[in-house]
């Protein structure tokens, strides 16, 4: 029996990405939303990138977060490739902290769009929480389940600074 495809994909140029990118992961598992995650690098495996993104809507997906440090040409490279909505998640780097990563997702040419977060861990958090928000438009029970997260998140601020 054939297993339907997630409707998240996480998409990563390395497997050093992963602990970055595994709070995308997180944050769509507290929303119950399921994903898969695939190593996917825009310079090593090009005709990996060009397979699945070019077959990522056909294939069942419905968004893509995609995580890169570096050059970050992920992110970019995928949604010229598809249209669907692609998150880009600009993991940190070590010569210069993910503002590489940054400018290179954040500073796509005009008719190719890429939703770019924070660097590193908040930004992969969001990445999982807005692809959420964009499958909850077509699906009021995850809007729910987002709305009580937001609920959960309000409550969960204190008023005051004593314990």
């Amino acid at each position: 029996m054939a297993t339907q495809t997630p409707p998240v994909a996480i998409i990563m140029g390395s497997r050093s990405d992963w602990p970055t990118m595994k709070h995308a992961a997180d944050a769509l598992d507290r929303l119950g939303v399921t994903w898969e995650a695939r190593v996917v690098s825009a310079h090593r495996t090009p005709k990996r990138l060009f397979d699945f993104a070019t077959g990522a809507r056909a294939a069942g997906y419905k968004v893509i977060i995609a995580g890169a440090g570096g050059a970050a040409h992920l992110p970019g490279m995928a949604a010229s490739m598809t249209e669907l909505p692609v998150l880009g998640v600009p993991v940190e780097s070590k010569a210069l902290k993910g503002m590489d990563s940054l400018l290179s997702i954040a500073q796509m040419p005009g008719g190719v769009p890429v939703a770019t977060l924070a660097i590193g861990e908040p930004g992969a958090k969001n990445a999982g929480i807005l692809a959420a928000q964009i499958l909850a438009l077509s699906d009021e029970v995850l809007a729910g389940r987002l709305a009580a997260f937001r609920e959960a998140q309000t409550e969960a601020v204190h008023e005051t600074v004593e314990d």
